[in-house]
């Protein structure tokens, strides 16, 4: 069943194939001066990321690598749902909502260097749409297929524009081969349709592995030959601001070299959830947050 959410610009979760559609809304909205340079905004704008190294320091990753550890041995976190394991196994895949489980990473999205550079490109104030830190764990990290965060975003927690970004922090030195991020440069300014109706309770099998709200196999090859691929390889603290429509994938980890990033996805105070787009009920809160009360910073943290 679709929503009845009429003014829907990236229709999706059709009963047939239905063209890519170029994208409507910009990709940087704000124009004020802020942590990015001009260089960089201009090629956020125009790749749909950026890479920033060195984001955080040793001491820091650290710091969130002790809250990742106990996240995952905290019951109450096991028991809100907000953990999800790899498919063939008891491995932590996800943890989600750990801003709200985690005074650490909470102050880690409201430090200024971080939250600032969300408002600069969303050119507003920002709330958490989702937070969680995914997990690669060696021999038996599963990756994730070609997609859109938007479409699902849009489709099931019903945002009605790509106003968000994510940054992806590394919580461990990030390889070519250990299951890093690809992503298609420039083709975020392209919107996929995805065929297929969303059944319900669909995020209990899509965050382990995706089969509603993905493109086919002869879209990713066209934008692919199309845009091409790079790939967010860097030292453990460095970081990957992307664009909520941003066509990226990662592969398995079949290496012994475990992979951990933060993420964190900023949506615009203006682009606050709606009825679902092409779903019968929101997704769980611990997924997509619906409190969109503005994030505040906080000037002096660890992370300062």
């Amino acid at each position: 069943m679709r929503s009845t959410n009429v003014h829907d610009r990236y229709p999706t979760r059709l009963h047939e194939a239905a063209p890519m559609v170029r994208r409507p809304d910009p990709v940087v909205w704000g124009t004020v001066d802020g942590p990015f340079t001009a260089d960089e905004i201009h090629d956020y704008s125009t790749k749909g990321f950026h890479i920033e190294d060195g984001l955080l320091t040793p001491a820091q990753v650290q710091e969130c690598w002790t809250e990742f550890d106990r996240l995952t041995g905290d019951p109450d976190v096991a028991a809100s749902g907000a953990v999800i394991r790899e498919p063939n196994g008891d491995a932590v895949r996800s943890i989600f909502a750990v801003h709200r489980h985690s005074p650490v990473i909470d102050a880690l999205a409201r430090t200024p260097r971080i939250l600032d550079r969300a408002r600069q490109i969303l050119g507003s104030e920002v709330y958490i749409h989702q937070s969680r830190i995914n997990a690669m764990p060696g021999m038996v990290g599963t990756g994730f297929g070609w997609h859109s965060d938007f479409e699902t975003w849009h489709a099931e927690d019903g945002l009605p524009t790509p106003r968000a970004v994510s940054v992806s922090i590394a919580l461990t030195d990030n390889f070519a081969f250990n299951g890093g991020l690809m992503l298609m440069p420039g083709a975020h300014r392209t919107f996929v349709p995805c065929v297929g109706q969303t059944p319900d309770d669909n995020f209990r099998e899509s965050l382990q592995r995706q089969r509603v709200g993905v493109p086919d196999d002869d879209t990713v090859f066209e934008l692919g030959y199309e845009h091409g691929i790079e790939q967010f390889t860097g030292a453990a603290g460095s970081a990957l601001f992307f664009d909520s429509n941003s066509m990226h994938g990662s592969s398995n980890n079949i290496t012994p070299y475990s992979r951990a990033n933060v993420f964190l996805v900023f949506n615009s105070v203006h682009n606050a959830p709606t009825a679902p787009f092409a779903a019968t009920r929101h997704r769980p809160s611990y997924i997509a947050d619906l409190d969109t009360t503005p994030l505040t910073p906080l000037p002096r943290t660890v992370f300062s």
